[in-house]
């Protein structure tokens, strides 16, 4: 219901921007700022994009949790599309979007809410296996069996059974 609510509210939002705007500066003017803030706004979120995908590389290769970091991209490529929809108030939220502390601040508000299960399930020969974070035991071994004496058999020749 609030998503249908969102598809209504929106587009009637923009429309009133666009007549009171448009009335204060004129049809022109109006249309430069949505073009020149779409410009401006895929250039900012290019920018924002590539060090989201770097801080997700990085919680990767340190073996964190990533999920702030692909929040973050999540939050960068909505504000791409909010910025790329002609209106004022849709460029608001893209603009709000790319300021990392305000997507900050939106993580906190939507971790609070959802739970993520830190998991995962192994189905192997029938049986499943549950792992959480706890059951994970890392060590160190070392191959300590004597080393395997290769067989040497005699050169043998034709069996007989084939012609050679």
């Amino acid at each position: 219901m609030w998503l249908l609510l969102a598809f209504i509210a929106v587009p009637l939002v923009e429309i009133g921007l666009f007549i009171q705007v448009g009335g204060l500066i004129g049809l022109w003017p109006t249309l430069l700022i949505v073009l020149v803030t779409a410009i401006i706004g895929s250039y900012m979120v290019r920018a924002q994009g590539a060090i989201a995908l770097g801080q997700v590389r990085d919680s990767f290769n340190q073996l964190s949790d990533p999920s702030e970091p692909l929040a973050h991209g999540a939050m960068i490529l909505f504000s791409g599309a909010l910025l790329l929809t002609p209106g004022f108030f849709t460029d608001t939220v893209g603009f709000l979007l790319l300021v990392p502390a305000v997507r900050r601040w939106a993580f906190k508000q939507i971790s609070r809410r959802v739970q993520v299960n830190k998991s995962f399930t192994v189905h192997s020969g029938g049986q499943t296996h549950t792992y959480t974070s706890t059951d994970v035991i890392d060590g160190e071994y070392e191959d300590v069996s004597p080393p395997k004496k290769p067989t040497h058999e005699p050169t043998r020749g034709p069996s007989g059974w084939t012609k050679h």
